[in-house]
């Protein structure tokens, strides 16, 4: 393993992967490691599923769907045709070719191989230079509860759409779990430059990442600037249900509400030009840009706008 890492991002799924795709362009691609939310995976038909880190596993490989965000460009369906004749539940799309990944990582867990162990082979089979890391080994798992009872993310999320009302959200096994240590040796190779927050559901992607108990402190402790990519455009989320959960949960869809989720965590924050007259009132350093990212130039604009102004918090311009 490379434990030469200058850049850290902390990422979910497809807004995080954009953004670490723009960083592996920015950077050298083996500076780069990817901390990745753990909490959405789950077992389904028999299959360990780990979609945030398949998407980022997809879109780094330069595999993934190009519009979805997700899931693989080439993909073919017959499993899921042929369970849905057979009665099974088909309601989360397996593709033929994703379904090989999960099978592989199945039986290595099986094997008692770790889930770090497992995604670093997988990275090096679909061409990686960057690292790609659970954010535990242990099991975490994100749960809604919600005016139509507790539920795992992916019914709230897959089979329901996010329709019901959340009332609160829980990591169960949080506090049982322990940081990965691949991670551990990256913090202690004194290489770490930046540690890039990426424009993740706060709540859903980024929560569960920072409830294994010791992690925040740890990126603390290392003192490298921790720069936030806002997951908001002008009150608006990009993509998924930010706003929505925020809403329900009584907080006002705002940046300083995202500041505040992350207070004494973050140094600063990236924000998009439609929200460039908050600056002079937000309490830390902040950079302007487009953070909306559709082209492989906009994520390495929005990777450069937050590594620049990491810079700038270690004094080097």
């Amino acid at each position: 393993m490379n434990s030469s890492a200058t850049v850290l991002a902390i990422s979910g799924g497809v807004g995080g992967a954009k953004l670490a795709l723009g960083l592996a362009h920015t950077v050298n691609a083996s500076e780069l490691a990817v901390l990745v939310n753990t909490g959405d995976d789950f077992t389904h038909l028999g299959f360990r599923i780990c979609p945030d880190l398949d998407t980022v596993l997809y879109t780094l490989g330069g595999v993934v769907h190009p519009t979805q965000g997700w899931g693989r460009a080439d993909e073919t369906f017959g499993f899921m045709v042929e369970n849905k004749r057979q009665g099974g539940p088909d309601w989360f799309s397996l593709g033929d070719r994703d379904l090989v990944l999960h099978a592989e990582r199945t039986r290595a867990l099986q094997a008692g191989e770790s889930l770090s162990v497992i995604m670093a082979r997988l990275a090096q089979r679909f061409g990686l230079a960057s690292q790609i890391l659970p954010m535990s080994d242990s099991t975490v798992a994100t749960m809604l509860e919600t005016n139509q009872g507790r539920l795992a993310f992916q019914d709230y999320f897959v089979r329901l759409r996010c329709v019901p009302s959340v009332r609160k959200i829980v990591f169960d096994g949080a506090t049982e779990a322990v940081l990965s240590p691949d991670f551990l040796t990256i913090l202690a190779s004194g290489t770490l430059e930046a540690i890039i927050l990426c424009p993740s559901n706060p709540y859903l992607s980024i929560d569960p990442i920072l409830a294994v108990p010791g992690l925040r402190d740890a990126l603390r402790a290392t003192g490298v600037p921790i720069v936030a990519v806002s997951p908001l455009i002008f009150g608006r989320a990009v993509k998924g249900p930010t706003a929505k959960i925020m809403q329900e949960l009584g907080v006002p869809v705002t940046t300083e509400s995202i500041l505040r989720h992350y207070e004494g965590f973050i140094d600063a924050l990236v924000l998009d030009t439609a929200d460039s007259e908050q600056v002079q009132s937000l309490p830390i350093p902040c950079a302007i840009t487009d953070i909306l990212m559709t082209t492989l130039a906009d994520k390495q604009r929005v990777a450069g706008c937050a590594l620049a102004l990491s810079k700038k918090l270690r004094g080097r311009v």
